[in-house]
């Protein structure tokens, strides 16, 4: 079982992960406005229910007035409570969502790299599918790695899927070792998209002063996030 596994995901990470997309197939963008800058992202279509979902609540304005509420230096900027449209400091975020969870679609040969878009998800104890959440999604910033890192990010994932040992593909390793990411997630948590512009917004926000809860003392806003269908982004 665990050298299928290693077998088929090493396979499928051969697969450039900015291949992912067809030059001729029609992708979603999402231009995500902040009271910090500009972030534009695009969707994968290997997720489809993850694609879906966040067009949909894109088209409600959902994510209008939401506030990017735990941000990890080195690590990601997590939106999508709705809670957060009140602006209030006085409140505890994280818990709130809609009433239904995403099917997971992990996909191997998508990876934890800086700039990927992920949906965030309880723990396995309590979610042993590894179904998403209905709103909450995060953006990787990460840290380049040593191979000191790596090993033990490995050592995490074997874990997490029972597994005796996991090796990351050397592809892979490259990616994590120059660009950066957080490898540790590979395997558990649905990326469904990357950034493509307005990657020094995300790592602005990212450097913002936090609390004890990760939540940024200056209220971070997405003003507002417009979805729309379109075959290349200018």
């Amino acid at each position: 079982m665990m050298l299928k596994f290693r077998l088929l995901f090493t396979l499928a990470a051969l697969i450039s992960f900015s291949s992912i997309y067809s030059k001729t197939e029609k992708f979603y963008i999402v231009e995500m406005k902040t009271n910090k800058g500009e972030i534009i992202l695009k969707l994968s279509n290997r997720t489809p229910l993850h694609r879906d979902n966040f067009v949909k609540l894109c088209k409600e304005k959902f994510y209008d007035n939401v506030l990017f509420h735990r941000v990890i230096e080195g690590f990601m900027i997590q939106a999508g409570d709705p809670q957060s449209k009140s602006h209030s400091m006085d409140i505890t975020l994280g818990d709130g969502e809609l009433p239904y969870k995403v099917d997971a679609e992990i996909v191997p040969g998508m990876f934890h790299k800086r700039g990927v878009l992920a949906a965030a998800r309880e723990g396995d104890s309590f979610n042993p599918e590894r179904k998403s959440s209905s709103t909450h999604f995060y953006i990787v910033t990460g840290k380049v790695c040593t191979d000191a890192d790596l090993n033990k990010a490995a050592a995490r994932i074997a874990k997490a899927n029972r597994l005796t040992e996991y090796t990351f593909p050397d592809d892979i390793v490259k990616v994590y070792k120059s660009e950066g990411g957080a490898p540790h997630l590979d395997t558990q948590y649905t990326i469904f998209g990357e950034v493509i512009k307005g990657m020094d917004v995300v790592m602005s926000i990212s450097k913002s002063e936090t609390d004890n809860n990760d939540r940024p003392l200056e209220n971070i806003v997405i003003i507002s996030a417009k979805a729309r269908l379109v075959k290349k982004y200018r």
